[in-house]
């Protein structure tokens, strides 16, 4: 575990993943990382390199020659982790990435722990504890949205709005500290209409970026998205199409989808699981009712549903039969009105009722590719309204969330205690709390069970 290692040692891991390629790099950080490299790389003099230079040469054992390498030095505090750090690239051979680290062990270092080098960042301050988290959600980014924001966090701009927002609350914490020391001559040093006014307006920071939580868990993990619908409405014709890849099989016979079909589906940099159901009715055999359970389970766990009804075949009161069943609390309802190439008199107003609207009427044929466009597009809006910008604030982390809305609450608390007239003491010990959940995002406040569950689910290497 993170918290019981001993962070004076040096540490060495394999940066790249592992697995043969051109090129696999080994990392090593601790104050002997120039001295461990330099005894089993002859020639060159390390330690009395200057940071940041890059050395060619060959790493020997002994006197055999494991490979011909290059070793980059980033000497102390001018490195990602603030202390010395030594990265070895190598030909990315398994046997020589293995050789080469069985040397540096046996030279002195020792294997880091899943997140070593970036929980040493944030101890020597090179970075704080949301910044720290930010790496591994670049990392685990797979679309361009979860990429910003990413690199927005990374770069410091939640850290630094969420420390200046502490900062003010501290420096009128400090003047409520001091009435306490004065209790018994009855002075008040903080003006309470401006500290009023402050809490007032940190709450409505915190309340903004309590709400962007939703957009930012979307771009960041995607966009559950269930298809559902009866058998033949063109459920897996239209994911097909979607895709552009024959994806699910698609035939006449009704119940051909019998498990559920997932994929990954961009639009505007937007991740979209796309999950295809079987269709709704009664089941004509076990297998099939189990597929149509899983396909109510899906509609559950999803943030928006696709209804496909074939506008051929399904009436005004069976489309809202249909939605009424699906229907959950928060649920975004898009209704694609499919096959409308054999229907092209259709109208929205038709079909629209008290779970699915005008505006998210969809007609389409997903056999002819017609208003594929039109469905991307609802999508996209459904999710983001305006333009997308991830240039502001936008909160992705459970746990930021959840700390901020711990400090919302105790910020409520101040404003409760002074509306009724309650003393000081009380009202340092709400602002206290407030300063105390802020900080624990940040890094500012925290405990070795917190870092150790943090960085544990970094990659080793990082």
């Amino acid at each position: 575990m993170l918290n019981t290692v001993d962070l004076s040692d040096t540490i060495v891991a394999l940066a790249t993943p592992p697995g043969v390629g051109a090129i696999g790099i080994i990392r090593l950080s601790g104050k002997d990382a120039v001295n461990i490299v330099n005894e089993v790389f002859p020639g060159k003099d390390l330690t009395k390199e200057a940071t940041h230079t890059i050395h060619f040469g060959t790493l020997r054992d002994g006197d055999r020659i494991l490979d011909e390498v290059l070793v980059s030095l980033f000497i102390a505090p001018k490195s990602y982790t603030g202390e010395n750090v030594v990265e070895v690239s190598c030909h990315g051979s398994e046997y020589i990435l293995q050789k080469a680290m069985e040397l540096f062990v046996k030279k002195g270092a020792r294997p880091a722990e899943a997140g070593e080098f970036t929980m040493r960042a944030f101890l020597n301050g090179q970075m704080d504890l949301s910044q720290a988290e930010a790496v591994a959600d670049l990392i685990a980014s797979s679309s361009e949205s979860s990429h910003n924001i990413a690199m927005q966090q990374m770069r410091g701009g939640f850290s630094h709005e969420i420390a200046n927002l502490r900062q003010e609350l501290i420096d009128f914490a400090s003047l409520i500290e001091l009435e306490l020391d004065f209790s018994e001559e009855d002075v008040e040093f903080a003006n309470r209409d401006a500290l009023e006014k402050l809490v007032k307006k940190i709450r409505t920071l915190l309340k903004a970026l309590i709400d962007s939580f939703r957009l930012g868990n979307v771009l960041k993990n995607g966009v559950n998205t269930v298809i559902a619908g009866r058998p033949n409405a063109g459920k897996s014709t239209l994911l097909n199409a979607m895709l552009k890849e024959e994806r699910a099989i698609v035939s006449d016979i009704a119940g051909t989808t019998r498990d559920t079909i997932e994929e990954v589906f961009n639009i505007q940099g937007i991740n979209y699981r796309l999950i295809d159901t079987a269709g709704i009715r009664d089941a004509r055999d076990q297998i099939e009712a189990v597929g149509v359970e899983k396909t109510f389970e899906k509609v559950k766990q999803s943030a928006i549903l696709i209804y496909v009804f074939d506008v051929i075949e399904t009436s005004p009161e069976e489309v809202k039969a249909d939605l009424e069943k699906l229907s959950t609390s928060g649920l975004i309802i898009l209704g694609v009105a499919n096959k409308m190439d054999l229907n092209p008199y259709t109208k929205a107003e038709h079909y629209t009722n008290d779970f699915l609207t005008e505006d998210h009427f969809i007609p389409v044929s997903a056999k002819n590719d017609m208003n594929l466009g039109l469905l991307k597009d609802k999508l996209y809006e459904a999710v983001v309204s305006g333009d997308l910008n991830t240039e502001s604030t936008i909160v992705s982390n459970t746990r930021h969330y959840a700390a901020l809305q711990k400090a919302y609450e105790s910020l409520d608390a101040v404003l409760d205690n002074m509306d009724q007239g309650v003393t000081s003491d009380f009202i340092a010990m709400d602002i206290r709390q407030a300063l105390h959940h802020l900080g624990t995002i940040t890094g500012e406040v925290s405990a070795d069970d917190l870092l150790g569950n943090i960085f544990g689910k970094f990659c080793i290497g990082k």
